[in-house]
């Protein structure tokens, strides 16, 4: 079998050492090199030296990890990341998730951890601990909290959680068809959602529909 390849981006070279060192123990996996920063991962990598997964720090100087990850994502989409930080600062980790990295650890989890977090990532999967979930549940609401609503859109909301049907929603809102599909599509897009269920979910949770 041949290892993946594995680049650590992080300044701090005793930390490398020691991630590096502890790589070095799984045989699944090879460090192809190093670097120091964003700016020296970017003079390192090619097209013909590229690495399967990188391990990216966040705190860099020169280049930080959200910039390199931005430039990783759009220079070399097929490369997976694993974000590794000190802190579960919510909005970098919600920065990262956007981004599209593949996997976040903290920097003193334990090594039956880190060893997961890299079989997850290689294996296609995604790896994000529980703060980061937790993270993405508060955003995620959040965003639903902050949607306004205009008179119209609450009145098809609520016909929405009821049996009758959009044709029959449009009737009642003596509308046409069609602007019942308008209204629909537009809700789908503000909240997020895509389907009927997900707009009768949220009409429920925002107590516009009595149970």
């Amino acid at each position: 079998m041949v290892p993946l390849q594995i680049v650590l981006v992080d300044d701090h070279r005793l930390f490398r050492s020691g991630i590096a060192s502890l790589i070095n123990k799984f045989p699944e996996y090879k460090i192809l090199f190093e670097a120091g920063d964003g700016e020296e991962l970017m003079r390192k990598l090619t097209p013909k030296l590229q690495p399967d997964i990188i391990l990216l720090d966040i705190n860099m100087p020169k280049k930080d990890g959200i910039a390199t990850a931005k430039w990783i994502r759009e220079t070399y989409p097929d490369i997976k990341i694993i974000v590794l930080s000190m802190f579960e600062d919510a909005d970098k980790v919600l920065q990262m998730v956007k981004i599209g990295v593949k996997g976040y650890i903290l920097k003193d989890a334990e090594p039956v951890e880190f060893e997961k977090a890299l079989q997850k990532v290689s294996e296609g999967e995604v790896y994000y601990p529980e703060f980061v979930t937790r993270h993405l549940i508060q955003s995620f609401n959040n965003q639903l909290e902050s949607v306004k609503l205009n008179t119209r859109e609450i009145e098809f909301l609520k016909l929405a959680g009821s049996e009758l049907t959009y044709k029959e929603i449009a009737d009642q809102m003596c509308i046409s068809a069609r602007t019942v599909d308008g209204y629909r599509d537009q809700l789908f897009e503000k909240l997020q959602i895509k389907s009927r269920v997900g707009l009768v979910l949220y009409a429920i949770k925002n107590k516009l529909i009595d149970l």
